[in-house]
């Protein structure tokens, strides 16, 4: 857990003070995701930074999982934390191995354990260590680097993680390609994790939780859907973008969609998948009071619907049987 209780940082800039953050309050759960949104000079770089003291706050606390970290020195904070940077940042001298261990190293893990790991997290990114491990970072593409960067981030198994625009430099396919792969990662790993982003599109898919930020001030931290659905000000429903309504369909599988609101015409079908089988679909089906059902695949996609009459009509030829058969035969019709 990450909370940020009154965190501000004042400049001096040539004898003026600036207030670049003033007076953060924010919570983000064990095991979420939290992206800083905000156009240039908003101040969600510099809340970033404070938390692992990169940028010293002028005044507020951090803590991490409860513990207050001003009573940290910066360099046991540091190394409690994994952090990312916009440049990658490598170290060009270094071998891909000796790059993901760098922190192990430093925390005196044994050798064996620290390669043993980087093996492990090359693994989790889709690239091969014995193809990997002994090359240097010049040896590699963008984006390849760009995914030893997060692992190296990830290689001392720190609770927390901070990223500053960790996917900005790559070009769209791969983007996609590495935001797929690091939530996928999430899922095994389920660190706290703060990162930086210019993109309201990937917010929406990477964040449990959004903080938009203008002049130095939070003005909304909240769930995607929420800030979607419910901008705070003008500022904010401007930031997300005029086609927040479209952009909040990526947050619902057809599951969510039927069955989110029983008071509306959508929402009374019952939603099973393609696997179940015919007696149960039925049952539900009766119980339901329902029309028809619709069947979903794996993905919740919707595939098509099934009436009392399509079921019937299958249960007498094979009781025991999937839906799936059914369910596709009545795709077109949809």
């Amino acid at each position: 857990m990450i909370k940020l209780e009154k965190l501000t940082k004042i400049f001096d800039s040539y004898g003026h003070q600036v207030m670049a953050a003033n007076q953060i309050d924010m919570e983000v759960p064990s095991g979420e995701i939290c992206v800083l949104l905000g156009p240039s000079g908003c101040g969600k770089t510099t809340t970033l930074k404070m938390i692992n003291r990169i940028i010293h706050p002028t005044s507020g606390k951090v803590y991490i999982n409860g513990e207050d970290t001003s009573k940290l020195c910066d360099t046991e904070l540091r190394r409690r934390i994994g952090y990312v940077i916009q440049q990658i940042g490598l170290f060009p001298n270094m071998t891909i191995e000796d790059n993901i261990c760098v922190v192990p190293d430093l925390l005196g893990w044994p050798k064996a354990q620290s390669r043993k790991r980087a093996k492990e997290l090359l693994e989790m990114v889709a690239l091969d260590p014995s193809v990997f491990l002994k090359r240097y970072p010049a040896q590699l593409s963008g984006g390849q680097q760009q995914r030893v960067g997060v692992i190296r981030a990830l290689a001392a198994d720190a609770p927390v993680m901070l990223m500053d625009e960790p996917f900005g430099a790559i070009d769209p396919i791969n983007r996609e390609i590495i935001q797929d792969e690091f939530l996928k990662m999430q899922q095994e790993l389920n660190k706290t994790i703060m990162f930086v982003s210019h993109d309201i599109d990937e917010a929406v898919k990477m964040a449990d939780k959004i903080a938009i930020f203008s002049q130095g001030e939070l003005l909304q931290f909240d769930s995607p859907d929420r800030i979607l659905a419910n901008p705070i000000n003008e500022f904010v429903e401007n930031f997300v973008g005029a086609d927040r309504a479209i952009k909040r369909l990526r947050l619902f599988t057809a599951a969510d969609a039927l069955v989110a609101d029983a008071t509306t015409s959508i929402g009374t079908e019952p939603v099973v998948s393609l696997q179940t089988s015919l007696t149960d679909a039925s049952a539900m089906l009766y119980s339901s009071g329902a029309e028809r059902l619709c069947c979903v695949d794996a993905d919740n996609r919707i595939v098509g619907w099934l009436g009392h009459q399509q079921i019937a009509a299958r249960l007498a030829q094979a009781p025991q049987a999937s839906m799936e058969k059914e369910a596709l035969s009545c795709q077109k019709a949809c």
